[in-house]
């Protein structure tokens, strides 16, 4: 996400501007991103409203989130290195031997009220 200041602009934020691109509206307004975030029970933060509009203004909704999810592709995944460390630990723990649990007859008395 962009930032404004020290601020990243939220995602609830980006979302309301994407349902309203999406919906057909190609430029929303600060009040058209405010209501749908009203609408879905949040508040907006007017300034990060109002840099979110500011920033997608000549900018086309589409191609900023193409660019974003190319961006995205290239940061990979440390998903398949997880996998392959998980693997070597499961032979080893394959290879231990597991001990034998003693089964143990308990006598649960009257626990259900009655005889049967």
């Amino acid at each position: 996400m962009k930032r404004v200041g020290t601020e990243p602009l939220g995602i609830d934020h980006f979302a309301a501007y994407a349902l309203l691109v999406l919906s057909g509206k190609e430029r929303p307004a600060e009040a058209d991103v405010e209501k749908v975030l009203t609408a879905a029970g949040l508040k907006g933060d007017e300034g990060k409203v109002a840099a979110l509009c500011a920033a997608m203004k000549d900018k086309d909704f589409h191609a900023v989130v193409e660019e974003g999810l190319k961006k995205m592709s290239s940061m990979g995944s440390a998903a398949p290195a997880q996998a392959a460390g998980g693997a070597a630990a499961a032979k080893v723990e394959a290879k231990k031997p597991e001990p034998e649990e003693e089964e143990v007859d308990m006598d649960m008395g009257d626990l259900f009220g009655g005889d049967y």
